[in-house]
């Protein structure tokens, strides 16, 4: 895939709709990488101009943050915001809710200003306004799915409608788990939990979460968060039932079914 970098684009004098944040799981974990290519392959098929800083991206510093490392976070969040302000930057689209809630609601304070929305608000907006077209045979249709609510992008942002908007299009059977929406439960990575060794208690967050998902008995668990992603398939794998039941992003299956 040819994707521009920012520094490519100012080298030719373009300016991208957006800039595309992959953040540090959409580019190192391999599973990670397969949302970041399906985003990518969705923007280019909607006719998206954009951009990525490539080398130039460093981590938003939210783990270092909600580890409690404030320095680190601040270091992080400067080099940041230097070089997003000398691009010029307006626009962020991100496929990380921690990417996305860091840089909208807490790089403002440090001088970084920006719009930024996350993968399936925008993924809404294209489809509303006939950028994104399926395929005549639209495979998800009638297909069973459950939406897991990111913690960043659920609770804290209140993005509740979007992703459900987006598998509604695709014609899905949306069935919710028994704790969804402003009630739902942690998939057991936030707060930077997803880097260190669980404290002890009766059983696993996420193992709880993948039972959560797995009683719905549906076919298919979006999610739309790398980190999300990781712990539900992991619970689905704990309990023997990747075979039956399929974790995703939001981005993958639109990748899928887009024209």
């Amino acid at each position: 895939m040819k994707v521009n970098t920012m520094a490519e684009m100012m080298v030719t004098g373009n300016t991208p709709e957006v800039l595309f944040w992959v953040g540090c799981a959409g580019s190192f974990d391999q599973r990670a990488q397969k949302i970041t290519k399906a985003f990518a392959t969705i923007l280019d098929k909607a006719g998206v101009q954009y951009a990525i800083l490539g080398k130039e991206e460093a981590c938003t510093g939210d783990p270092a943050r909600r580890a409690g490392n404030e320095f680190m976070f601040q270091m992080m969040a400067y080099q940041n915001i230097q070089i997003l302000n000398g691009y010029s930057i307006k626009k962020i689209v991100t496929t990380c809710p921690h990417c996305f809630n860091t840089l909208k609601n807490e790089y403002p304070a440090l001088g970084g200003h920006y719009d930024v929305i996350h993968h399936t608000q925008f993924l809404q907006e294209l489809i509303e306004n006939g950028k994104i077209k399926f395929t005549d045979t639209n495979e998800w249709k009638g297909k069973s799915i459950t939406y897991h609510d990111s913690c960043y992008l659920g609770r804290a942002n209140d993005v509740y409608v979007a992703p459900r908007k987006v598998l509604e299009s695709l014609e899905m059977e949306l069935v919710e788990m028994k704790r969804c929406k402003s009630k739902g439960l942690c998939c057991g990575a936030g707060g930077a939990q997803m880097f260190k060794e669980e404290e002890n208690g009766d059983k696993r967050i996420n193992l709880e979460r993948a039972d959560e998902a797995l009683a719905t008995q549906t076919s298919f668990v979006a999610a739309a968060c790398p980190f999300c992603n990781t712990m539900l398939t992991d619970g689905i794998k704990n309990r023997n039932e990747e075979v039956n039941t399929e974790v995703l992003d939001i981005a993958e299956i639109i990748a899928q079914a887009i024209r």
